[in-house]
């Protein structure tokens, strides 16, 4: 039971760190050129996520042979890139991937 309320914990301090941030700080205290800066760190943290996640095994090694989850990937890249829908890209990933791990 401890570990599920340190978990809970964590959790709650995590949310209300970043949360903070969001209800805190006001719109106006910002300039146009500050915002369109931050505009761009959501791009460049996205690749920091996502590379680990597609191209890392379990110890941390590098894996292009026989990893389903590049061609996956590439085929939700062009999902995306034409349909310009989220839920069309997330959806033909994840099956193009359980259909390789599974059949």
């Amino acid at each position: 039971m401890s570990n599920l309320l340190l978990i809970v914990y964590c959790g709650l301090i995590t949310f209300f760190t970043r949360f903070s941030m969001i209800a805190l700080l006001k719109k106006e205290m910002f300039n146009e050129r500050i915002r369109e800066i931050l505009s761009f760190v959501p791009s460049a943290i996205f690749p920091a996520i996502i590379f680990p996640a597609i191209f890392l095994n379990s110890s941390g090694s590098l894996q292009f042979e026989d990893n389903p989850k590049i061609l996956a990937s590439i085929i939700a890249v062009i999902v995306g890139m034409m349909s310009n829908n989220i839920l069309a890209t997330i959806f033909s990933g994840l099956a193009i991937y359980w259909f390789l791990i599974f059949i």
